[in-house]
C-alpha cells in the first residue's frame, strides 16, 4: 500500500523530472578587447565555474540555464605590439553571469552514446573593472570616468550590468542514462566596450583633473611621456568587448533514481527515452 501511495503522489512530478538534468561546468574564461592583441587564446585566461539545469523538450532540443562565476583580465605588457606595451594599461574584473537559452543536439542520445551540439540564447553579466595603481593599491575604474563619462557631453557613465548573446558549440558523451560529460566552447557577444574601461579617446587632462582628481589622470594615461592631446585614440570603440568560456561539462539526472530507491518499485518505467542511449540501458 505504501508503494502504491508513493507512486500516486510522485508520479506527476517524475514524469516531468525525468527530463530535468542538473548541470555543472568548469574551465577557463578569457576576454577579447582593446587590451588583448590576439582575439582567441588561453593566454591570461582565468577560472570560471557554472551551476545550472537543463530540460529535454525533445530528443534533440533542450532548454538550459546557468549561473557562472569567474574572472577576466588583460595586460598591455603581455602583448607583442610595442605600441600596446608602451600604453601600459591593465585591468581585471570578477565576472558574474546568468545565461539562458536553448541547445540542439545533432544526434539523438536514444540512438548514439555521444552527440555534438550548438547552443544560443541570452545572458546578463556583471563586471567591475579595476587595476593596481603605482603603489600597488587596487582601484576601481568606472568611478574615475577615465574617458570623460558622466561629465563630458554625449558620454554617459557605463553600466556594470549588461546584456550579452551567448552562443557556441560542444559535444557530450552519455556515461549512462542519467550522466553525461562533455566539452563546450561558448562565446559572448556584448554591447559594451568598457569591460576593460578602454574604448575611444583621451579626454582633456585639465577637465579630467577638475572633475575626478589626480588619480583619474594617472590611470587614464599610464605610458611614458606627457599626457596625450585630447581626442587622441585610447582604444577602438568600433569593436565591442567580448568574452568566451572553454569548459568541461557534467550533467546528472537524479530524480528518477531517487524515486526507485525510495519506493522500491524496480519495475517502474520511464515513459520517455529522451537523453538515454537506446540499447543496453537499465529500464528499457
Amino acid at each position: 500500500m505504501k508503494k502504491i501511495f508513493l507512486l500516486f503522489v510522485f508520479f506527476p512530478f517524475l514524469v516531468t523530472a525525468q527530463n530535468l538534468h542538473l548541470s555543472f561546468r568548469a574551465g577557463f574564461a578569457n576576454y577579447q578587447g582593446d587590451l588583448k592583441q590576439n582575439a582567441f587564446s588561453l593566454k591570461q585566461a582565468k577560472f570560471v565555474g557554472s551551476l545550472g539545469a537543463r530540460y529535454d523538450l525533445t530528443e534533440h532540443f533542450l532548454l538550459r540555464s546557468h549561473l557562472s562565476l569567474g574572472s577576466l583580465r588583460a595586460d598591455d605588457a603581455k602583448n607583442k605590439s610595442a605600441s600596446l606595451k608602451s600604453r601600459n594599461f591593465s585591468f581585471q574584473t570578477k565576472l558574474f553571469e546568468w545565461e539562458f537559452g536553448g541547445q540542439y543536439n545533432i544526434f539523438s542520445l536514444n540512438d548514439k552514446w555521444w552527440t555534438p551540439y550548438v547552443f544560443a540564447g541570452g545572458s546578463f553579466f556583471h563586471f567591475k573593472p579595476n587595476t593596481l595603481d603605482n603603489a600597488g593599491n587596487r582601484v576601481y575604474l568606472q568611478p574615475l570616468s577615465t574617458e570623460g563619462q558622466g561629465f563630458i557631453a554625449g558620454k554617459k557613465t557605463y553600466k556594470l550590468t549588461q546584456f550579452a548573446i551567448p552562443f557556441g558549440v560542444g559535444a557530450e558523451y552519455a556515461l549512462n542514462e542519467d550522466m553525461r560529460v562533455g566539452l563546450e566552447l561558448g562565446y559572448r557577444k556584448t554591447f559594451t566596450d568598457y569591460i576593460d574601461d578602454v574604448s575611444s579617446s583621451y579626454v582633456d587632462e585639465s577637465l579630467l583633473l577638475a572633475a575626478r582628481g589626480p588619480q583619474a589622470v594617472a590611470l587614464a594615461y599610464r605610458g611614458t611621456g606627457s599626457y596625450p592631446v585630447a581626442g587622441s585614440l585610447r582604444g577602438n570603440e568600433k569593436n565591442k568587448d567580448a568574452y568566451y568560456f572553454l569548459q568541461v561539462t557534467f550533467t546528472w539526472r537524479p530524480f528518477v533514481d531517487w524515486y526507485e530507491r525510495t519506493s522500491g518499485i524496480a519495475s517502474f518505467k520511464k515513459s520517455k527515452k529522451v537523453g538515454c542511449p537506446g540499447t543496453g540501458v537499465k529500464g528499457y
